[in-house]
């Protein structure tokens, strides 16, 4: 912030499993969607990555909180406490004024305009003056270097943590597209459940996120192959310490009805797609954006399965923010893409 500037223009990826704020050009927060409240005070206790660190901790004077579900809002309270908390770690030293906040926001393709209106309100009781928001399928494209105004069909699939979404965008719009509510939070429960089905061992939800970063494959036999995960817990039958190794091969077996799913989603898309444009794509691939598109192999699961080319956009995780920076530098090329 300069010394007479009173904008402070902020692109945000409000996201289910982590919130994202670029400014200036920088990503300058980039913490788990978790808060900490305080029961009986209500206020916030803390957020982000020290939030997350108390899932499954907490007493009862102590509530965490994901305030986002599936995409959407499920707390609007905690989402607003979650984003001005956020906002307040941006360092503005220099400015003599409180700014006035210009945010750009990506939102789920499939957002009703209940969710889309949840999503300004909370943000604009942050503290936003200026509010535009943006689909995250547009934004993952973007953020992934495709020229989304070219009279030609670009296909992207953000996979994030409450949603992935399916897109096909040509000259500046979606042309078709599927969001479905299987992502990384159905992954993460989807490994709970194989440990404790298949080993009788009960994991916590850290736990089980930190496997699917580990080990997480989308098919059972990958070039690389990673090294076993230890995992200790609870025996569901005794209730004493039990201790197994899995591999990558087991997650793989675990995630492979969810990922089914997707692939019907994908081929879902694939049918609607008008010919040219489908003949564009095989052509120049489909593009992976999100935290599960780091699952090993899927994109070779999903080049198997469709015979087209896959790609793993640089950097996934930053890939939705960086094009929703993209669109708030040129809002007004891009005044089209907003709503």
């Amino acid at each position: 912030m300069g010394l007479f500037s009173l904008t402070q223009e902020l692109a945000i990826d409000l996201g289910t499993a982590n919130t994202l704020i670029v400014y200036n050009d920088e990503v300058v927060v980039d913490e788990p969607s978790v808060v900490a409240i305080n029961v009986h005070t209500g206020q916030l206790s803390t957020l982000g990555r020290e939030a997350s660190r108390y899932i499954g901790r907490t007493h009862h004077d102590i509530r965490t909180i994901r305030p986002l579900r599936d995409g959407v809002i499920a707390d609007f309270n905690a989402t607003e406490l979650m984003l001005r908390g956020m906002i307040r770690k941006i360092k503005t030293r220099g400015s003599l004024f409180s700014p006035s906040l210009k945010m750009v926001i990506c939102i789920p393709s499939g957002s009703t305009d209940v969710a889309i209106r949840a999503v300004r309100d909370s943000a604009e009781h942050a503290g936003g003056r200026e509010v535009a928001m943006i689909f995250e399928p547009m934004a993952a494209a973007l953020g992934a270097g495709l020229d989304v105004e070219a009279p030609e069909g670009n296909m992207i699939i953000d996979i994030g943590g409450g949603t992935s979404e399916i897109a096909c965008i040509s000259l500046g719009g979606i042309v078709c597209s599927k969001s479905i509510d299987v992502a990384g939070d159905v992954f993460t429960t989807d490994i709970q459940n194989y440990v404790r089905q298949q080993h009788n061992i009960r994991i916590g939800e850290r736990t089980a996120e930190d496997i699917k970063c580990k080990i997480g494959a989308a098919i059972p036999e990958l070039e690389e192959e990673p090294e076993n995960y230890t995992v200790t817990g609870p025996s569901i039958l005794t209730a004493l310490p039990q201790t197994v190794e899995l591999s990558y091969n087991e997650i793989a077996y675990a995630l492979d009805k969810s990922l089914v799913k997707l692939d019907a989603a994908l081929m879902e898309v694939l049918e609607e797609m008008p010919a040219e444009l489908y003949s564009d794509v095989v052509r120049n691939g489909v593009y992976l954006a999100g935290g599960g598109a780091l699952i090993k192999g899927l994109d070779k699961r999903l080049s198997d399965k469709t015979g087209i080319p896959f790609h793993i956009a640089e950097d996934p995780l930053r890939a939705v923010v960086r094009g929703t920076n993209i669109a708030l530098k040129n809002i007004n090329r891009f005044s089209f893409l907003m709503r």
